[in-house]
């Protein structure tokens, strides 16, 4: 494309004021290019959809919503996984000014029920009718519901009475066929989506984001990212998240970009190597899984651990003078070209490979990304760049690009976007991309603010334009003695050693630091078997040489913090915390209070008076 195409293009968008005006637009520009590619079960094949094809099944999905006749802003709930249905569905929506609030597939039916009921949803589409029925059957009040869609029939008629219509989506499609769309397109001002935060503490709550909120942040993104539509995103985070939704979504949309979805988390090594995406978007927790696998494998030869350790070095070295962060000189700078010309195919290309061989960004958000780990992927050729952002604020706040990358911080501010550094030194932020409230809930609404800054809950400095996470407001963890330490530093320490899955820190009004990991089960073995105990035995979990083994090991991989914030003693566990048994949120962050409540018995037993 031509820089004067480029340019009017980037115009035109810039005019845009609706996610409906934008899809309409990118149909327009480009109807025939590959929009979305997904697995069908079927056949065993990846199906390849156009931007016309997309817009003649949301039109089909604009069509069965009308026959509701939904009033402006009508909330409409989604819970699908990712794939053609949920963007039809979102897309369907949004066209007749109606409010998509986006649930999480693998979310517990109390939750996805509460959700439903308090945002007064006019329509539930779902996967199957057993999720229909496990959300009915909570009891919770959903007194606006007048319509269930679900994808696939798993119950027999006479097993499940539902308390609301309900219609198989092939039927919903072929009542509405005949349906006249009415004229009813969204403002700027308008609702674009009701999304419930991930909820780390307490109830979700609604956050109102408005279609200038989303579309400002994504023609920043495309300011930042630059990309075209040859490139292929992996989608994999849940869009029920406004980080996929934003990145991974509409920035695509924008740009003509094809996204190809994942089949599903535990498949997606395979799906990076057969889709071999140019973009992806991801959480912290999928670099550390490859880093854990990594070092389980180098932990077998000291030769792989030092040719790999060497390979990070020149890499990381190479990578920092491309950005203008290291003169040594042109001798230098030769024998670490040399050296990576022999380095990169015996082990950078390798793991580049992993993710498919043709990444050029690679997004990392939702959370802190240890150092060690950015390092060790940025030198071996890895392009990530951290950024950050909250649901709040639709949801990008600052951002490295590729060009521009120092992962010491979250980079610089989106165009449009004010920060400012308030009391306790907390990130406040005000721009375009900012929400309108929380639903319902004026008095939340109230404390979020700050003089019209939305205060994040973030405590952060900014030099040179570069915004840096320094911790949690709330999550600062406080002992009886008066010490303050950032459970999240302790937690990446920890995690930077492939024998730990998970960590998770405590100690508030407590004596001292303690903390409950999961460990690998390559390392249970190891260490059960070392010790003479039966690693089947959940008491071999609480044996005290056991934790004086694990204790020692966490002391060694903390000992950069104060003493006082490395922990004095540990709870293992080999149970995996996930979104389903409610202990993290949908992008894999720790959910605190519940995770205090389920180890409150060995929290207890640990801090116990000893006689």
């Amino acid at each position: 494309m031509s820089t004067t195409n480029l340019s009017a293009q980037v115009n035109e968008l810039n005019s845009l004021q609706t996610l409906a005006e934008l899809f309409s637009w990118r149909v327009a520009q480009t109807p025939d290019v590959e929009a979305y590619r997904q697995f069908d079960e079927g056949s065993q094949q990846w199906m390849s959809y156009s931007w016309q094809q997309t817009h003649k099944k949301v039109q089909q999905f604009a069509q069965a919503l009308a026959m509701l006749q939904p009033e402006r802003g009508a909330r409409v709930a989604i819970l699908l996984p990712n794939g053609l249905h949920a963007v039809c569905m979102d897309q369907a929506a949004m066209q007749l000014a109606c409010v998509p609030v986006p649930m999480h597939a693998l979310d517990n039916p109390a939750s996805i029920g509460y959700i439903v009921g308090d945002s007064d949803a006019t329509l539930l589409i779902a996967a199957t009718d057993q999720q229909w029925k496990d959300i009915s059957e909570t009891g919770i009040a959903m007194p606006a519901l007048r319509q269930v869609v679900v994808l696939e029939k798993t119950i027999q008629d006479a097993q499940f009475t539902s308390p609301v219509p309900m219609l198989m989506l092939q039927d919903w499609l072929e009542k509405g066929a005949q349906t006249t769309l009415p004229a009813q397109a969204p403002t700027q001002d308008d609702l674009a989506a009701l999304v419930y935060t991930s909820g780390t503490t307490g109830k979700p709550k609604g956050v109102m984001l408005t279609h200038l909120n989303v579309l400002s942040n994504v023609k920043a993104v495309v300011q930042r990212v630059a990309p075209v539509t040859s490139d292929v995103f992996l989608s994999f985070l849940p869009l029920s998240h406004t980080f996929e939704r934003t990145a991974g979504y509409y920035l695509p949309v924008a740009a003509g970009a094809c996204v190809a979805f994942s089949r599903s988390t535990k498949q997606l090594p395979e799906d990076l190597t057969i889709v071999k995406p140019t973009i992806l978007i991801s959480v912290p927790r999928i670099y550390e899984r490859v880093y854990s696998v990594i070092q389980t494998k180098l932990a077998t030869s000291k030769f792989a651990a030092t040719l790999f350790n060497t390979a990070i070095a020149v890499g990381w070295r190479r990578f920092l003078r491309a950005q203008k962060n290291l003169s040594d000189g042109v001798f230098n700078a030769t024998v670490d070209d040399i050296a990576w010309s022999i380095l990169d195919p015996l082990v950078a290309t390798k793991l580049k490979q992993q993710f498919g061989g043709r990444l050029r960004v690679a997004v990392s958000g939702g959370a802190a990304l240890s150092t060690v780990i950015s390092r060790c992927f940025l030198g071996l050729g890895i392009p990530i760049v951290q950024g950050y952002g909250m649901t709040e604020t639709s949801p990008v706040v600052a951002f490295n690009s590729p060009d521009d990358n120092d992962p010491n911080t979250v980079g610089r501010t989106m165009a449009g976007v004010e920060v400012r550094i308030g009391e306790n030194k907390e990130l406040q932020v005000r721009g375009p991309n900012v929400m309108r409230g929380y639903w319902k809930r004026d008095e939340d609404t109230a404390k979020a603010f700050v003089d019209g800054w939305l205060r994040t809950g973030d405590q952060a400095s900014v030099t040179d334009g570069r915004v840096r996470i320094l911790g949690r407001v709330k999550e600062i963890i406080v002992t009886s003695t008066g010490e303050k330490i950032a459970p999240v530093d302790l937690e990446l320490a920890i995690l930077t050693d492939s024998s730990f899955e998970q960590a998770y820190a405590f100690g508030e009004n407590s004596p001292f630091i303690g903390c409950a990991v999961v460990l690998s089960q390559r390392y249970w073995q190891e260490l059960s078997t070392s010790l003479g105990l039966d690693p089947h035995d959940p008491k071999s979990l609480k044996d005290a040489a056991a934790v004086d083994v694990v204790v020692k090991r966490v002391r060694e991989l903390t000992n950069s913090l104060p003493f006082y914030a490395q922990p004095k003693a540990a709870i293992l566990s080999l149970e995996p915390w996930t979104i389903e048994n409610t202990l993290i949120t949908p992008t894999l962050k720790l959910k605190r209070n519940n995770l205090a409540n389920h180890f409150a018995d060995d929290i207890v037993r640990l801090y116990a008076p000893r006689h």
